[in-house]
């Protein structure tokens, strides 16, 4: 290479490098060398890093051993070095203009940042008022997205407030800036909100005004506390109850016109003075240091004190004094709220009369009836008893109100409420709401239908006419009754339920009453009818019992029947059990029938055996009310002592689900039970949650299985590994099996396969009467 070209090269400005196709650097200029930061001898022999391809340009990074960096421009073109192939690359430094760029990027995006993160509203107008900027907290604040509202005229300012806004953005065009100016801006969903405007220019890069930057804040907070704060003021200068403001220090710094009416003191002089300018003398330093203390540990105190007014005369007043802490947790103010309690004591008695009774009729008011109806729920809750409540509506008193006056009107409520009064026990409750609209508690029910008795009275005391101003006025009666717990477990519910059944029973025609049902206006009355029916079936002879029989699998030989209850009424014919037993587990009829049920089984049990019949046990459904009844294991020895019959021939069977529920409760009894040799079993097993380990503890003979895994034996594999899970463990407690429901010689197969004991169902009899069970007892 001549000397001249190769010193240009070495001067060149540009780096110029010649890699080989090794990507070794065969040779590097002094340029290349400051832009590697590195002298260029020391470039030769090493790798170049940089992929290079003949014909091509790029922008590479640079970095350096201090750990800057920098960017060149490189361009490659093909060359030959030394009698080899070689690739000749040129770079030009162009670091500082990337630095510049970078720089500004950087700027970019942290006003962008700053913009996005800024937690004011930012929006910014051209200076036609179309939107060229709307940040993160302008969407928030106002509701409109940036992309609805970029470049379309600005939807923050109502029409009518535009020639007004126009204005202010001319001022601010000429240089003006507008700093906490309070107005007003709709949001996207049309509702004004207050803000705080801070304007300025929007100039360009030229220096002209390019349109409005505007900040804006939500002030609505600062004008709800602005508000209060004038509230509270108002308050302060007008509230009848005495307030004196001291500082941590214990020096009043502020008092109230009432502090003067009270206490005689004009504010200026006591303002700077200690509180203790008051103290009448009648308490001792034990009490102002217990108070102090309370105040030092709590932040509050309230009691009974006595002070001394100005002219001497020494008073009772209720004080409640408070710390208030700045952020630090320090004390700055006490404040003391005061009232003269000896005239309160005075109007007391009336006062609470005033609270809590109606003053036209004398009856509790809504506050008092509130009181009462917690009450009465409490006791229910504690007793397991049912409060009923009726909600009154007088028909027709808008009429009598209209023609013959409200004097008229006031009248008939009085007159009502005494009849009201009338109806109902002493421990019931009668209330007025208001108007002509009355509430009555009934606690301690027995059961819903005690309510629907007390509305039949109401309803009858209503009936008569009620004479005023020489006429007779006839009005009567719409009530909704809801019952605690089965309407409703806390009062609001309850009173609403009432109501709902008022308005029910205002549709059927008025004058009557309608219980609330959950999914309904009011309870059907045929429910409560049901169990009033209930209550006289077993007198009326309208309940019987049907037999269906338990066979011996291995055998074919009868061993027990179940005993089933039937209702025949005398109107509606034959009631399912599913529809009655319900209602008498609910009104707790279910004790007395099931003890009528129980007699009677084994009173037909031992006439079957005084016969000469194959002896075999009858079995008992029995429900958790019986099993709950603490005194149950001593009427069943009573029964089977009246009766004859021995204690191994019944059988009582219990829901799997009972005996899990109340195992704890119910276990002294079971073995009590089991003690006296009568056998238990439980029904429906495999349907609940089943613990083996209360199962293993409880005296139970016999497991049966439900019919719902009966059923499917036939054909689903799930039934019948169920089934077979229960009889082997079954057997493994050394328990008999019962399978439920058996209806095909199919299922039959199977539970002879399985070793099933005995089974139950159709296939063998449907529940029959006891004759006919006795001609099937003689066969065999």
């Amino acid at each position: 290479m001549p000397l001249a070209t190769q010193r240009w090269i070495e001067d060149a400005p540009d780096g110029i490098v010649v890699v080989d196709d090794g990507g070794l650097v065969r040779f590097a200029n002094r340029a290349s060398g400051n832009l590697f930061r590195r002298d260029n001898a020391e470039l030769v022999g090493s790798c170049f890093g940089f992929p290079v391809h003949a014909g091509e340009s790029a922008e590479i990074e640079i970095p350096r051993d201090d750990g800057d960096w920098g960017v060149a421009e490189m361009r490659v073109s093909s060359s030959a070095w030394e009698g080899g192939a070689a690739h000749v690359a040129v770079l030009r430094d162009v670091t500082p203009a990337k630095r510049v760029e970078r720089a500004l990027r950087q700027d970019a995006d942290l006003l962008a940042s700053l913009v996005k993160s800024l937690p004011l509203a930012l929006v910014a107008l051209a200076p036609d008022r179309s939107v060229r900027l709307w940040n993160p907290a302008a969407e928030r604040l106002f509701g409109w997205q940036a992309d609805e509202v970029m470049g379309r005229r600005c939807p923050l300012v109502p029409r009518e407030e535009w020639p007004a806004f126009n204005r202010l953005a001319d001022e601010v065009a000429t240089g003006r800036m507008i700093d906490d100016f309070e107005t007003v801006r709709r949001n996207k969903g049309g509702e004004n909100i207050d803000v705080s405007l801070h304007a300025a220019t929007l100039w360009g890069v030229n220096g002209l005004p390019e349109g409005l930057l505007c900040l804006m804040t939500d002030i609505r907070e600062r004008r709800l506390a602005e508000q209060h704060a004038q509230l509270s003021d108002k308050v302060f200068q007008n509230t009848q109850e005495g307030i004196v403001v001291t500082d941590g220090a214990g020096s009043i710094v502020s008092v109230n016109p009432a502090f003067t009416a009270v206490t005689g003191y004009r504010p200026e002089e006591v303002l700077g003075k200690n509180p203790s300018v008051l103290q009448s003398g009648r308490h001792d330093a034990a009490f102002y240091r217990a108070m102090w203390d309370e105040l030092h540990l709590h932040g509050q105190w309230q009691g009974e004190i006595w002070n001394r007014r100005r002219n001497g005369e020494v008073f009772p007043e209720w004080l409640n004094i408070s710390a208030v802490r700045d952020g630090g947790g320090r004390v700055v103010y006490y404040v003391a709220v005061f009232s003269d309690i000896s005239l309160v004591k005075q109007n007391e008695e009336r006062l609470h009369h005033l609270a809590h009774f109606d003053a036209l009729t004398g009856l509790p008011n809504r506050l008092l009836f509130a009181d009462r109806l917690q009450h009465a729920m409490i006791q229910a809750q504690r007793n397991g008893s049912h409060v009923g409540l009726l909600f009154i509506d007088l028909d027709r008193f808008k009429l009598v109100n209209d023609t013959l006056g409200h004097r008229a009107g006031d009248v008939l409520l009085q007159k009502t409420s005494q009849r009201l009064v009338a109806a109902v026990r002493a421990q019931d409750t009668v209330a007025r709401l208001g108007g002509d609209e009355f509430m009555v508690i009934l606690p301690e029910l027995a059961s819903p239908a005690g309510a629907a008795n007390v509305a039949e009275k109401i309803i009858e005391a209503m009936a008569p006419a009620f004479r005023i101003d020489e006429r007779d006025v006839y009005v009567g009666a719409s009530i909704g009754i809801a019952d605690y717990p089965l309407s409703g477990e806390d009062a609001d519910t309850l009173t609403k339920h009432a109501d709902i059944a008022m308005y029910r029973a205002k549709e059927e025609g008025r004058n009557t009453y309608q219980f609330y049902r959950p999914g309904h206006e009011g309870v059907p009355r045929d429910v409560f009818e049901m169990e009033h029916g209930l209550r006289h079936a077993v007198e009326r002879g309208e309940l019987r019992l049907v037999y269906q029989p338990q066979v011996e699998i291995e055998s074919g030989r009868v061993v027990a029947v179940e005993a089933l209850l039937r209702w025949n009424h005398p109107t509606r014919g034959e009631i399912p059990p599913t529809e009655f037993i319900p209602v008498a587990e609910d009104s707790g009829l279910i004790g007395a029938i099931g003890e009528w049920v129980l007699r009677q089984a084994c009173v037909q049990n031992k006439a079957w055996q005084d016969r000469g019949l194959p002896p075999v046990r009858v079995a008992v459904n029995l429900s958790v009310r019986q099993l709950r009844n603490l005194r149950f294991a001593e009427r069943l020895a009573d029964i089977l002592a009246e009766t004859g019959l021995a204690p191994e021939w019944l059988e009582f069977e219990l829901t799997e689900s009972m005996v899990m529920q109340y195992a704890k409760e119910t276990m002294a009894v079971l073995w009590q039970i089991k003690a006296m040799g009568v056998r238990l079993s439980i029904d429906d097993f495999g349907t609940g949650y089943s613990s083996l380990a209360y199962l293993k503890r409880l005296p139970v003979d016999t497991l049966k299985i439900d019919r719902s895994f009966i059923e499917g034996l036939d054909v689903d594999i799930n039934d019948q590994a169920i089934s077979n899970a229960i009889i082997a463990l079954a057997a493994s407690l050394n328990l008999r099996v019962v399978a439920e429901g058996v209806e095909t010689a199919k299922q039959l197969g199977f539970l002879r396969e399985h070793n099933c004991c005995d089974a139950q169902g159709f296939f063998f009899s449907r529940p029959v009467a006891a004759d006919i069970v006795s001609a099937l007892l003689h066969r065999h």
